[in-house]
């Protein structure tokens, strides 16, 4: 089978080497069967009926062993006050420390997690195909998960091997004493059907079971993930709706006499306040939180317990109204390993359901102020000299603090500039580029990660930044099918959720925001060197590959005819900064001010 763009850097590159608390409570009233009341809930413990069982959870690990940097290892608390401050947070062998210390104490407890545990991984991770992440998520005892949109960034095929295991059909093994083992963990994919058999392409579900107690685990990723992720990591697969799933595999379990279950969803919202222990129960139940995973709580089965989330890497711990107007459990622990949530599900011996009026939870911080855990550290440990020959690499120079953050961001000025750079190289009649955000994975910290010195960019930190592996495609557009992009941006599939291009120098419009839907951009404002885009015109447009695929809803992208594929767009990135950059002469930070925003 052809190799990846993943596979054939990670090739490339080793054999250069080798040269407190967010809490909910629910207040719904029992079903008659139950027999009981609330008072009853509260004070089950000791009776023999009621057994508490913990449901540890956490999302969107993205492969981040290490403490992550900047921003992205930071969380915000809201105080007493109304103040807030931020934490630093995050790390595999804190997380390992606090989800053991968390055990401690109680019999039943179950550890789960709501998908992209891989994939836009950093360097000690991706570049070993995400083995090390696997091999840590087994050290953390996880016993279930739901897949993500980035489980599927090498394709089917590579998820089927984190699974059961097996060296990579292209590198090979990377540890000569023993052969990868895969997850010792199911990965649930209810919704993800091969398109010719029609069946999951893993297991739907899974059902914990203990001295009687048991709980199923249903795994479902967002629908839309064929418009997330690149055309060949779908290809040959059909995602389902998430509701439609969920409650067929409901009604299986339950035939099964399993009446307790938990819906891992690669799906989420956003709350109205960023900080980890906002209350999105104020002023109602669920008043604050938006998002898709509004509607899909309200819509799947009763028969559902609580719904564990991710996609978004936002923090709630809301409760949302089921069909039957009872009140839910929806929560998410953000993203990176930097909070990890604990729910009490108080479980019903004589009816084997969730006695929903004692559910409580809570999203904890993984704080970096706990003994680290020492396995995590050898793992941690292992992988690192593996990889630090490409890691430590001196790529570049920056003056300050690129950040990836903003509408339009100075590291998203900077990666476009560099990808029209070496379009230009390679076709000296590449008029502009364009970035996806989302591919825009971490900021560059000015501040040095290891014995580097400040300012200086290794490639470590710049395949942090862009993980993919995509290449970086030449394509030509009309004036009019730019335009008709830069609306995409707003409108359609973005529109509740605008997704903002980063555009390279030269590229300038209007983005109006007291406007709606296509209308936020001002047609007529959008310009090449001044001079006003022809939408009759032919314009040589540079992008990555998923973007040439119509990725993340640009339709008008992936319209472009006379497509040329180039190389790796994080070689492009290293190649503009090593030829822009000194240590006398370092990169400046960029203005971000191609795009004027009106509020």
């Amino acid at each position: 089978m052809p190799s990846t763009p993943r596979q054939r850097r990670t090739h490339r590159i080793l054999a250069a080497a080798a040269g407190l608390a967010t809490v909910g409570a629910l207040a719904a009233a029992m079903p008659a069967s139950a027999g009981q009341d609330k008072a009853t809930a509260r004070h089950h413990q000791g009776s023999g009926r009621y057994q508490d069982v913990q449901l540890l959870s956490f999302n969107d690990l993205h492969g981040n062993l290490e403490p992550p940097s900047g921003s992205s290892g930071r969380v915000t608390e809201v105080q007493a006050d109304g103040t807030t401050k931020t934490i630093d947070a995050g790390g595999v062998e804190y997380l390992a420390t606090h989800l053991r210390q968390a055990r401690t104490g109680n019999k039943y407890s179950i550890t789960a997690a709501a998908g992209d545990m891989v994939g836009a991984s950093p360097l000690i991770s991706g570049l070993f195909h995400d083995e090390p992440t696997i091999d840590a998520l087994n050290g953390l005892d996880l016993d279930v998960t739901s897949v993500g949109n980035h489980e599927f960034d090498e394709g089917a095929k590579e998820l089927s091997r984190l699974q059961n295991g097996g060296c990579h059909p292209t590198d090979g093994c990377y540890d000569d004493s023993e052969k990868f083992s895969g997850a010792d963990f199911p990965y649930l994919a209810a919704n993800v059907t091969n398109e010719k058999t029609g069946k999951p392409i893993l297991k739907p579900y899974w059902v914990w079971k203990k001295n009687g107690v048991k709980v199923g685990f249903i795994g479902v990723t967002l629908e839309g993930t064929p418009n997330i992720v690149s055309a060949d990591g779908v290809k040959g697969l059909k995602f389902g709706d998430e509701v439609a799933t969920i409650n067929k595999y409901a009604k299986e379990l339950q035939k099964q006499g399993v009446k307790s279950i938990v819906a891992l969803i690669h799906e989420g919202g956003a709350p109205a306040s960023t900080a980890y222990n906002y209350d999105c129960d104020s002023p109602g139940a669920g008043d604050g939180i938006s998002g898709p995973i509004v509607d899909i709580a309200k819509n799947v089965t009763p028969a559902v317990d609580a719904l564990v989330t991710g996609h978004t890497h936002q923090a709630y711990a809301c409760t949302i109204a089921d069909p039957a107007g009872k009140p839910r459990m929806v929560t998410s622990a953000a993203s990176f390993g930097r909070l990890y949530t604990d729910t009490t599900l108080t479980y019903d011996r004589w009816t084997g359901d969730i006695a929903r009026t004692a559910v409580k939870s809570a999203n904890h911080v993984v704080t970096r102020d706990v003994a680290a855990a020492t396995d995590m550290t050898g793992l941690i440990s292992k992988w690192k000299a593996l990889a630090a020959p490409i890691a430590s690499r001196p790529i570049g120079y920056i003056a300050g603090e690129i950040g990836n953050t903003g509408t339009e961001s100075p590291l998203g000025d900077m990666i476009a500039d560099a990808q029209l750079a070496y379009a230009k190289s390679v076709d000296a009649e590449a008029d502009l580029a364009v970035m996806n955000p989302g591919g825009i994975r971490s900021g560059l910290t000015y501040a040095a990660s290891g014995a580097e010195g400040d300012g200086v960019v290794t490639y470590g930190e710049a395949y942090t930044v862009q993980p993919f592996a995509n290449t970086v495609n030449l394509v030509n557009l009309t004036g009019a099918q730019v335009i008709t992009a830069l609306q995409q941006q707003v409108s359609g599939l973005n529109e509740a959720s605008p997704k903002i291009l980063q555009i390279s120098k030269g590229l300038t419009y209007t983005l109006d925001l007291t406007k709606t839907g296509a209308a936020r951009v001002v047609a007529d404002s959008v310009k090449l060197n001044g001079t006003a885009i022809d939408p009759a015109a032919s314009y040589r447009v540079a992008m990555n590959s998923f973007l040439a695929g119509g990725g993340d809803g640009f339709a008008a992208l992936g319209q472009g005819t006379n497509v040329l594929v180039g190389g790796d767009d994080l070689a492009a990135f290293e190649a503009y900064l090593t030829a822009n950059s000194s240590a006398t002469a370092p990169y400046p930070v960029p203005t971000a001010d191609r795009i004027t925003i009106v509020r």
